[in-house]
């Protein structure tokens, strides 16, 4: 284990995180659905980041992931440097946190670790928040997309479809899932997907963080998901399904993200659906 890796183990406990905020190579950063949750107190030190700024905004996917350029300009004005590690986290159980943490992964930058919990568990614990905004220093970061082979396009989808060494995973909830809610053209799932909700991965006894691991291996195992096999997967807009590929990766699982989502499958006219 690294020095890196003791002081910082990839899933972090409020009460670990809270003996090294003063660390110099240390970026936290809160990314919750929610401007205002910053706003009402937040991990002393950490800086906000808007989580539109993890989606490109680009028609015909405006859940995609941007482009080079932009990451370059997000990053740098974040302060991310090649040696910093960074604490992510949120304010609904890492839906977001898993968005940011899949996008530095794509960029080859492996430093970070997921505060369990966010900032539920942060504030479960008594620990001191500040409502004082954290200004980051900027720094020059140049993001290249390292690891493509995390992305998963619906042309390759369609290809697989057949494909048992191809588990998806759909992040939604059951009534979209079952064709009974959406504002899509097209509502139901990728035929052969399996379907565990995001917030099922969570346990809402403690403040969020998430079910044991072990659990969580049990369960997916249970419905095809396993460390045997590839899985993909996705919900709308690739927000739930952060904190399923987080999910995936710590359980050294081969996951990959489907960026485009149900916001793209559902209003294509050429890819299949089952409700």
């Amino acid at each position: 284990m690294s020095q890196d890796e003791a002081r910082f183990p990839r899933i972090i406990e409020p009460q670990a995180l809270s003996a090294h905020l003063e660390a110099p190579d240390l970026l936290i950063i809160d990314v919750p659905a929610s401007a205002q949750s910053y706003r009402d107190g937040h991990v002393p030190g950490a800086i906000f980041l808007d989580y539109r700024r993890l989606l490109s905004g680009q028609p015909p996917v405006a859940n995609d992931v941007p482009d080079e350029a932009a990451l370059s300009t997000l990053f740098s004005e974040l302060g991310l440097t090649p040696q910093t590690h960074v604490i992510l986290y949120d304010d609904e159980g890492g839906g977001w946190a898993g968005r940011l943490a899949w996008t530095l992964t794509l960029l080859g930058h492996d430093r970070w670790s997921y505060l369990n919990g966010g900032i539920h568990a942060w504030k479960g614990e008594d620990l001191p928040v500040t409502v004082d905004e954290t200004a980051p220093t900027p720094s020059h970061y140049d993001a290249r997309i390292e690891r493509p082979e995390l992305i998963i396009r619906h042309e390759e989808l369609i290809e697989r479809l057949e494909d048992p060494s191809l588990a998806i995973w759909d992040a939604r909830s059951p009534q979209e899932y079952d064709g009974l809610k959406g504002q899509n053209q097209h509502l139901g799932h990728i035929p052969g997907a399996v379907n565990l909700e995001w917030t099922d991965t969570m346990d809402k006894g403690r403040q969020l963080r998430l079910r044991d691991l072990s659990e969580l291996v049990a369960t997916l195992a249970a419905m095809g998901i396993n460390a045997e096999g590839e899985i993909a997967t996705h919900c709308q807009s690739h927000h739930r399904s952060g904190l399923t590929w987080m999910i995936g990766y710590l359980l050294g699982y081969n996951i990959r993200a489907y960026p485009g989502s149900w916001q793209e499958w559902g209003n294509r006219d050429d890819t299949p659906i089952e409700t």
